[in-house]
């Protein structure tokens, strides 16, 4: 995992001297902070808007709340885990490895299905129970 960090620094790295070149090139001088001021508001806007989408498309869903919660949980539980292994480099406890990330998130997608079917039986019940008594009485 350390290599992959290490090659997404040297992108990143690149990507940011190249673009302070370009801007340059074209008469802006912008210095660091407005570099990253204009890109990262950039990154983040058009993610606001692909979210803002999708998020338009779940609440029209049954359980959009369940899919909203779960896609929340999952984005804190990426930064925790990248956190941890990073936490691992800087404190050299323990290796730092995406495969420890990645079975690591899969441990919260078992736990999560289990409470998905747990969730789905219990509410089948319920649902049957009502139904059932309706057509009694």
């Amino acid at each position: 995992m350390k290599e992959v960090i290490k090659v997404l620094a040297e992108i990143v790295n690149s990507t940011h001297d190249l673009l302070i070149v370009i801007f340059n090139n074209l008469g802006f001088q912008l210095t660091d902070k407005a570099l990253h001021f204009w890109i990262i508001g950039f990154i983040g806007i058009i993610t606001y808007f692909i979210v803002y989408a999708c998020f338009k498309i779940l609440e029209k869903l049954k359980w959009s709340t369940t899919f909203f919660s779960f896609i929340y949980t999952f984005t804190i539980m990426l930064v925790l885990v990248f956190a941890i292994e990073i936490q691992q480099a800087i404190t050299n406890r323990g290796n730092m490895e995406f495969a420890d990330a990645v079975i690591g998130l899969w441990g919260f997608l078992v736990f999560f299905i289990v409470y998905a079917l747990i969730a789905i039986i219990v509410y089948l019940i319920i649902h049957y129970v009502k139904k059932r008594k309706k057509t009694f009485f």
